[in-house]
């Protein structure tokens, strides 16, 4: 079938043996690759109810159909397992240049089974993979990992190359732990780069030179041209090119749904010193683009004053900005960027680190714990992030997690997760669409499966609507599940419509298709990886959100109720076909 390889790659590290197996068709056109075809193997293949840092958890790397093409954002890869954060399915994406090299080693899924006996290094090519002892990299941080890597097993013959990597957090299992790619790219969130360390497995070199067939490859390339031209200087894409993600600084605060002092208020006062202008005036980002991009949005920075002069970033995006400047008010972009650096360097997920150190000082506050610690403090938070990374005195407690951590602290109350994943930086209270994203999010609170942010930010639909918000939150979740099939990249979602993807699917693939079409695989993805979370313990309270986001914000008295919510959910499940509760109809 055309856009495919038709072959998958299983790795046994129990035995260092591989195996090469063909994919039905029929599985390929139900499910397009991407996350549809992942979460068809996790499904399968995944024992129920296997503990996600056991070695018969399965890993698996993909790119989808697009992989390797011209065509504008096609140049991501993404990891997918039973997260050992929130114990349901996930799914991470990253970008970068190694996309390119995990499409070339020429298979549509690259599965990883058991544990190795070592710490291993593997390079995976089109014949295969090596197997080779990590030896003195098992315990670098990420940058010199992913150096070590490449430099010591990448295979002469091929010119494509990159690899991922995990830093010391993922070695210690640290649940929220990285994968990390091209220094600053990482699949983050829920932790796959605790299930690499779970498997000893530092790091995968992939390489090769093989190309996927498409059904017109002239018209791909055509395609790929009218659509830059038609794009390029769109105003998003101008947008992107010149603030990147820390834009959304200035957006949520003029709508108080920043959030700010842990979880407690919607505007930051100072958040003028770490938005976007602040960027460019204090660290004079160079716009900095993935493989077939040409929206740039990754901001080469450097620190040019101060304690940290000379430290290179690329960022801090805006969750980052989020997580460490509103919920800890951390007023400069410089300490965030210091920050930044350590969770990169350790491999661990910017979002979930700065909302637990949120927690911890809140904890520190209402004297729960013996932790010196307090709003800006910004030495004692990167104290704090050494000690998890390391799993020293409390980091041990909060390398598992906010679960175990509020449980243990008698702190349930005010912990703000769902699933056990902590949302991203857009207060539902303000902006009431996210509370439906993160309830149902398939892999915890996440902003990503829908971005629906955006039409709220942008006024498509009121903030504060309820009536009708589900079917518009569901119409961006289908076409952004579809996005993550092809494996996309999210920022060009403007430009993606229904009948972009429906065309750009048929050049490359042959298959017919429209919105419908799409839609309804879209929604037998989402009823799939819905029946993986039901199996593997999922129930109708996991799809709410915690007391602490049903309280008032203290400074503008915006407030989602449980009332609001239930009604958005109720919505969702029916448009979905599952009912009024979230079991699938059989």
């Amino acid at each position: 079938m055309h856009g495919f390889y038709g072959r998958i790659l299983k790795i046994d590290l129990n035995s260092n043996q591989f195996s090469i197996e063909a994919i039905r068709e029929t599985i390929l056109e139900k499910y397009l690759g991407g996350k549809g075809l992942a979460s068809h193997l996790l499904y399968e293949i995944n024992p129920a109810g296997v503990d996600p840092l056991s070695p018969k958890n399965n890993l698996i790397f993909m790119t989808g159909p697009l992989g390797g093409s011209t065509i504008w954002g096609c140049c991501r890869y993404g990891v997918f397992t039973k997260s050992p954060l929130t114990g349901l399915f996930t799914e991470s994406y990253s970008g970068g240049r190694t996309p390119d090299a995990i499409d070339a080693t020429g298979f549509d899924a690259i599965v990883i089974h058991g544990q190795s006996a070592e710490p291993t290094v593997l390079t995976v090519h089109p014949e295969g993979v090596d197997f080779h002892g990590a030896g003195d990299i098992w315990g670098m941080e990420t940058y010199a990992a992913e150096d070590a890597v490449i430099e010591r097993f990448a295979r002469s013959q091929y010119r494509k190359k990159g690899a991922v990597v995990i830093g010391p957090a993922g070695e210690n299992l640290i649940r929220f732990a990285v994968v990390e790619n091209d220094y600053w790219r990482s699949a983050g969130r829920t932790g796959a780069g605790a299930v690499m360390g779970s498997k000893k497995l530092k790091g995968i070199l992939f390489t090769g030179d093989r190309k996927r067939p498409h059904a017109d490859e002239k018209a791909v390339k055509e395609f790929s041209k009218s659509f830059m031209a038609e794009f390029k200087d769109h105003p998003a894409s101008h947008a992107y090119k010149t603030y990147g993600t820390p834009m959304l600084v200035k957006a949520t605060n003029a709508v108080g749904a920043f959030p700010t002092r842990y979880w407690t208020q919607g505007v930051y006062d100072q958040w003028e010193k770490i938005s976007a202008d602040a960027l460019i005036d204090k660290m004079e980002p160079k716009p900095h683009a993935c493989a077939k991009c040409f929206m740039a949005c990754g901001r080469l920075s450097t620190v040019k004053e101060g304690r940290h002069t000379g430290l290179k970033i690329e960022g801090p995006e805006y969750e980052t900005i989020y997580a460490f400047g509103g919920l800890c008010l951390i007023d400069s972009l410089e300490e965030i960027a210091y920050l930044n650096d350590i969770c990169d360097r350790q491999g661990m997920d910017t979002i979930t680190a700065g909302n637990l150190c949120g927690f911890v000082i809140e904890a520190s506050r209402r004297g729960k714990i013996d932790f010196n610690i307090d709003y800006g403090d910004v030495d004692a938070i990167a104290e704090l992030l050494h000690k998890i990374a390391g799993r020293e005195d409390i980091g041990d407690v909060l390398a598992e997690g906010i679960r175990p951590a509020a449980k243990q602290w008698g702190l349930e109350d005010i912990a703000v997760h769902v699933k056990g994943l902590e949302p991203a930086g857009y207060d539902p209270r303000s902006l009431k669409g996210m509370g439906l994203a993160y309830a149902t999010s398939d892999r915890g609170a996440c902003h990503l499966r829908a971005t629906f942010y955006k039409p709220e930010l942008s006024g498509v639909i009121p903030p504060e609507q309820i009536e009708g918000k589900a079917r518009l939150f569901l119409e961006f979740e289908d076409r952004l599940a579809i996005f993550d099939t092809l494996v996309l990249c999210r920022f060009y979602r403007d430009f993606y419509l229904w009948d972009k993807l429906a065309e750009v699917i048929h050049l490359v693939t042959g298959m017919q298709a429209n919105e419908s079409i799409l839609r309804e695989k879209a929604n037998a993805i989402a009823t799939l990886i819905r029946r993986f979370n039901l199996r593997e313990g999922m129930t109708l309270e996991d799809e709410r959100l915690p007391k602490a986001l049903h309280q008032q914000l203290t400074d503008s008295g915006k407030v989602i109720t449980e009332e609001e919510l239930e009604t958005m959910l109720k919505d969702y499940y029916r448009l979905h076909g599952w009912g009024d509760e979230l079991m699938p109809k059989s």
